[in-house]
């Protein structure tokens, strides 16, 4: 499949999310401080990632996530709104990278680049099959 075909640099989406308890550090066992903790902040970025990606893609493809380089800029306090922006910067092949932004609307929080591959659902299912057997 000639994923240029659904993909292109430029593409864009945005979701808020709103940061409660079990985003906070404490509860996934990245920090002390109740504030969001970084794999949430990871894990929100990846969602709206996912999304962008499938939204496009034709039904029987979807994306898995393979590298995220994120950067956790500053706190967000529980009940705070967390804005993520992600735009493809590139698609290489089944490769997609995109950019990524966070913002708590009193200041950036989080950026980074997340690369993630187009795949052939059952295909990659098949493959998962194998495995241990």
């Amino acid at each position: 499949m000639d994923v240029t075909k659904y993909l292109q640099a430029a593409l864009f989406r945005e979701e808020t999310f709103l940061v409660e308890e079990k985003h906070t550090a404490p509860h996934v066992g990245s920090g002390v401080l109740r504030v969001l903790g970084t794999p949430w902040l990871i894990a929100f970025m990846e969602i709206t990632s996912r999304k962008l990606l499938d939204e496009h893609l034709p039904q029987g493809y979807s994306t898995v996530g393979v590298l995220v380089n994120v950067r956790h800029l500053a706190p967000s306090a529980i009940g705070s709104s967390v804005h993520v922006r992600v735009e493809v910067q590139d698609v290489d092949g089944n490769k997609v990278t995109l950019a990524m932004e966070a913002q708590d609307g009193e200041e950036l929080v989080g950026k980074g680049l997340h690369e993630r591959y187009v795949i052939d659902v059952q295909r990659f299912l098949k493959r998962v099959e194998g495995k241990g057997k």
